[in-house]
């Protein structure tokens, strides 16, 4: 059987679809599109896109927060040869393919599975990104961008008028479902939120902290921030939640799996990996 131009094959019997097997590159042309891979930056050992290629077809997609031995052998356990993740293989750097690194890598050679990652591009996008899908399921509507990176704003930034401790039970369901468990700083009894940012993954810092408070914030959630992000946020009247970097980070692999369903009519599988971080 041979593929069409667009890399689709399906064989199917009836009208009943039974098998759709994609190109790689079919899938990452789109994605790349989808994403705007080419025009975000990005921290380097990001290397948003293809990571690892493999030699067949795309039969079934797996996607997951970690490219780790944890998420690839989940993968293959799944039957999955493409792995989607949005911290890929190269997040620490250059290192040798020693120990764990060589295993990661063997398992993918092994059983001819492809990595695709994705970063910044997946935490900003106003449809699939971890942000803007995280402000939806708080019941939150973005109206602008914040957590400026080089030239791009990764996070997003809305006003509302909502009691401050239900948005904390809304968070710590989210954490809770992942693993987590929230920690706020700053919520008092009866206080309101009125103008609230999100910032996905580690989005407490010094610099998001100033932002916040120079743009009218009065509650910001992220994923983790250090210590001392605490202190300061008290001391600028600001109350953080901080719903868990692995928690706050689930929503745009999944997204990214039910828009290769859509176009593709490809089957997909979540591969959970909590870390409790």
């Amino acid at each position: 059987m041979r593929g069409n131009e667009s890399g689709a094959i399906h064989a199917t019997l009836g009208k009943r679809l039974v098998m759709a097997a994609i190109s790689l590159t079919a899938i990452a042309e789109h994605l790349d599109t989808l994403l705007r891979t080419p025009d975000v930056p990005d921290y380097p050992g990001a290397l948003n896109g293809i990571q690892v290629e493999n030699s067949a077809l795309i039969t079934r997609v797996a996607v997951a927060v970690d490219a780790s031995l944890c998420t690839i052998q989940g993968a293959i356990d799944a039957n999955a040869n493409l792995l989607i993740v949005h911290h890929g293989l190269f997040w620490s750097g250059a290192q040798p393919l020693r120990g764990r690194m060589y295993e990661r890598f063997r398992r993918l050679f092994a059983h001819d599975v492809a990595v695709y990652s994705s970063h910044l591009p997946l935490d900003l996008h106003p449809t699939f990104g971890n942000n803007a899908l995280l402000a939806r399921a708080l019941g939150l509507y973005p109206t602008e961008g914040f957590a400026r990176f080089q030239s791009i704003t990764v996070g997003v930034l809305g006003n509302a008028d909502i009691d401050t401790e239900s948005l904390v039970t809304r968070a710590e369901a989210i954490a809770g479902a992942e693993g987590g468990t929230l920690v706020s700083v700053g919520v008092t009894a009866g206080r309101r939120t009125r103008r609230w940012a999100i910032c996905t993954g580690a989005g407490a810092s010094s610099d998001s902290l100033r932002e916040a408070a120079a743009a009218g914030v009065d509650t910001l959630i992220v994923g983790e921030g250090a210590h001392h992000t605490g202190v300061e946020a008290i001391e600028l009247g600001i109350a953080v939640l901080y719903a868990g970097h692995y928690a706050t980070e689930t929503f745009g692999v999944r997204a990214l799996g039910m828009e290769l369903e859509r176009r593709f009519e490809l089957p997909w599988t979540f591969i959970a990996a909590p870390t409790g971080l």
